[in-house]
């Protein structure tokens, strides 16, 4: 009211005085251009998600840790009838060899003699029937393929050894313990049940767990950064106790 009233103020210099009182008034800043508020709150953004807890160190999305194209869509159903398929053929060589008893040799010997009968009977009869034969393409395992597997193979077994080197050398008391305790665990699984058993459940856990994880990915980490700084207190505890305390192995410098 206080404003209205002096603009309808009538009196000598009236005008000119509001006009100074809105020259000396501070006029509002220049708001931002558009580009540069959405890349300073993407960078806001991108600086948040840094700082959030993932398990195992993750950085990247989980479609990406699993390796990404198809078998990541596998794994988290981005197809449902392909991953329910797989998951339910999965589940019938399952149940044939491991509920039924049915070994590997005698199936593939019967699908074998079913499919080699089954042409065979076809292709004689096409001409009785005035039917075209098959045709069966020729089958030819391309040599690249072989040379990766090869190589992958290799640098991982190599990989491995020079761990297993490094922690039966007494150097790294961490990598020995979980070295250990994995170990354990795969024995007490073997005990509880067999190969076909573990491998089968590895694969239900793979085409459950990473779906599941991806959907409710903030709550679990929420839980994994909890426990962690648990593991990390009872672990300084332990080292402090028990681990500073065993003789380590001898450390060779190295000369420069």
């Amino acid at each position: 009211m206080e404003k209205i009233a002096d603009k309808l103020h009538i009196g000598g210099g009236g005008g000119s005085s509001s006009d100074s009182d809105n020259d000396e008034r501070p006029r509002p800043s220049a708001l931002p251009a558009p580009a540069e508020v959405t890349e300073s709150f993407a960078d806001s953004v991108a600086e948040a998600k840094a700082k959030v807890f993932r398990l195992f160190g993750r950085e990247r999305p989980i479609h990406n840790v699993l390796g990404g194209g198809k078998p990541a869509d596998v794994f988290l159903w981005r197809n449902r009838n392909i991953s329910a398929g797989v998951l339910g053929g999965a589940t019938a060589i399952w149940v044939l060899f491991e509920l039924l008893g049915y070994h590997l040799l005698t199936f593939v010997c019967h699908g074998l003699i079913f499919s080699v009968g089954l042409l065979f009977l076809w292709s004689n009869a096409s001409s009785f029937i005035n039917k075209s034969p098959l045709r069966i393409q020729e089958v030819i395992i391309p040599e690249d393929l072989i040379v990766n597997i090869a190589l992958s193979t290799r640098y991982e077994i190599n990989r491995a050894f020079a761990n297993l080197r490094q922690i039966a050398l007494g150097r790294d008391m961490k990598k020995f313990l979980i070295v250990i305790a994995g170990l354990w665990l795969l024995s007490f699984l073997g005990s509880c049940c067999n190969f076909l058993t573990l491998v089968y459940i590895v694969f239900v856990v793979l085409h459950t767990v990473p779906i599941l994880y991806e959907k409710y990915e903030d709550q679990i980490d929420s839980y994994g950064e909890k426990g962690w700084v648990e593991i990390k207190k009872q672990y300084a505890v332990f080292d402090a106790k028990v681990l500073s305390k065993v003789p380590r192995g001898p450390l060779k410098d190295k000369k420069h």
